[in-house]
């Protein structure tokens, strides 16, 4: 019921946050929710279809399915199957589908170090996660990689693995972000910018004050539901990276907590079926489900806050986007297959 309110109040504040824009770009305001709902009813389907699975057999097959997306991630570099989007290769086109083979990925990676990780195959579990971030860091998208890393290191935090390992990963891992952040040009226009936003208004700061300007004027109660100002072409990527922001506007602060609330219940839930089932594959496989998913809501909120530096992170079952929503959905299905009494230890939610 949580993940169905959530698609419900994104079905709404995509059409509210792109219409215009569909319009203007598309000649139709429904370009942008047509295509949202097509992609949400393939969603659904793979969640039905991901609720039947015998999960101890899918366990079997986390091995194949890892080495798929890598492939996939391979194919983002061959020429007229990738394609290429603001410089960057995320996008695999085959045929007249189009999906984000990164958002495969990242369920691939969970699956498999569910399996890795139960049987205490620690050296396999870093070197899974090390290479898919490689690849997606060559995409290049270090956000994607950091959001994949940190869910990994989740993972190994939940299986018990020391501290000291931690703190030598993120030590050894500082030189590698140092370069690949502040070595960057527009990476590090992006870092100076999340630290002042208004020395650059009109550059790279303009998105994020843009982004304050709508949870301003929001204030407790919003505007009103589509009568926002800053989708009228003021905030770029109104209805992916910066939807909360609309939110915030329309439904003011009382909206944006509410999704808060929703995203906090969600991954309650969420652990308490870890906790309560039977074997540490299903445990842990629950638990990267939940924390991935939580944790890019918190990373999309954070930045749309202010609070971290700008990421195109779609905010999940909400923001358009055709792999994140189906992926997503297709993990819910895996976690309510989690939930079923078979997998509990006679105890039930």
């Amino acid at each position: 019921m949580i993940v169905v309110t959530l698609v419900g109040i994104g079905v709404v504040m995509l059409y509210s946050s792109s219409a215009i824009f569909a319009y203007d770009r598309y000649g139709s305001t429904t370009f942008f929710l047509r295509r949202h709902l097509f992609h949400l009813l393939i969603g659904t389907l793979l969640a039905a279809w991901a609720m039947s699975l015998d999960l101890r057999r899918l366990r079997r097959w986390s091995g194949p399915i890892f080495i798929l997306s890598l492939v996939f991630l391979a194919l983002v570099f061959v020429p007229y199957l990738g394609k290429e989007v603001g410089g960057a290769r995320r996008w695999l086109k085959i045929g007249v589908f189009t999906f984000q083979p990164s958002e495969f990925a990242r369920w691939a990676v969970v699956l498999l170090l569910a399996d890795s990780l139960s049987k205490r195959r620690f050296l396999l579990a870093f070197l899974v996660a090390g290479v898919t971030c490689g690849f997606i860091l060559l995409q290049p998208d270090l956000g994607g990689a950091l959001a994949l890393g940190c869910v990994s290191m989740l993972l190994l935090f939940a299986v018990g693995l020391r501290l000291s390992y931690f703190i030598s990963l993120i030590l050894v891992s500082i030189p590698a972000l140092y370069f690949a952040i502040y070595n960057v040009p527009y990476r590090r226009k992006r870092i100076l910018a999340f630290l002042n936003p208004w020395a650059d208004v009109k550059g790279y700061g303009f998105q994020m004050v843009q982004s304050y300007l709508a949870l301003g004027l929001g204030g407790l109660w919003g505007v009103g539901l589509g009568q926002s100002r800053q989708k009228l072409f003021y905030l770029p990527a109104a209805h992916t990276d910066f939807i909360f922001s609309i939110i915030g506007e329309e439904l003011g602060l009382v909206g944006t907590v509410s999704i808060v609330i929703l995203f906090m219940l969600f991954l309650w839930q969420g652990i308490k079926v870890s906790l309560r089932s039977s074997d540490s594959f299903f445990q842990l496989l629950s638990f990267g489900i939940v924390t991935s998913i939580a944790f890019s809501a918190c990373v999309h909120i954070a930045v749309v806050c202010g609070a971290a530096p700008t990421k195109g992170l779609p905010l999940p079952f909400i923001s358009y986007g055709g792999s994140a929503l189906i992926f997503n959905m297709l993990a819910v299905g895996l976690l309510l297959n989690c939930a079923r009494d078979r997998y509990f230890q006679g105890q039930k939610i």
